[in-house]
């Protein structure tokens, strides 16, 4: 009896052993967002779940209102327009819009909300990308950036949802943020 008490303790912990290593393994990603005076505005947290990838951004400083935000299909993010960030990440070639019968841009992301402090917190969780390898990873050959617009998205219009100027870019990066 003795024994098969100990065994039953240790497949325990061996189970809890793996739940945990299976926890601390969650592919991560961050990336730290600049305005087009290169000043930093806002930070942004990416991790892999069973569910989808949670995106998740902290503003400190941009315009109050409604902006869209997007990943976009290259990893970088060059003042002041951040064109360098190419297009929508749209690895599966869909159409512009969260409300779009023939879409949407795997970046293609809800809308932010940043109040008149100029502050703002967002969560969406995404199935359409994904932070470990595939063709809808975030992390193919040339990388991938997160940008604010200055308006909201249409969620219909081809190719951007006429979300205005890039007013902040992101380069997404492999990991978690490091503590300053």
């Amino acid at each position: 009896m003795r024994f098969t008490v100990n065994a039953f303790a240790l497949t325990i912990l061996v189970f809890l052993g793996t739940l945990a290593a299976n926890a601390s393994a969650q592919e991560r990603a961050h990336g730290v967002l600049k305005n087009s005076d290169g000043e930093a505005v806002g930070t942004v947290g990416l991790r892999e779940t069973k569910q989808g990838v949670l995106v998740s951004l902290q503003i400190s400083a941009l315009p109050a209102g409604l902006h869209a935000v997007h990943i976009h299909g290259t990893g970088k993010c060059e003042a002041p327009a951040f064109t360098s960030a190419g297009g929508h990440f749209n690895p599966l070639n869909m159409k512009h819009g969260l409300k779009s019968s023939d879409g949407p841009h795997a970046g293609d992301l809800p809308d932010l909300y940043v109040n008149k402090d100029g502050t703002g917190r967002y969560e969406a969780l995404m199935e359409s990308i994904t932070l470990s390898s595939g063709k809808t990873s975030v992390f193919d050959a040339d990388g991938s950036a997160i940008v604010v617009h200055a308006l909201p998205d249409d969620n219909a219009s081809d190719p951007a949802g006429n979300s205005g100027d890039r007013i902040a870019c992101g380069v997404i990066e492999k990991g978690s943020a490091k503590s300053h």
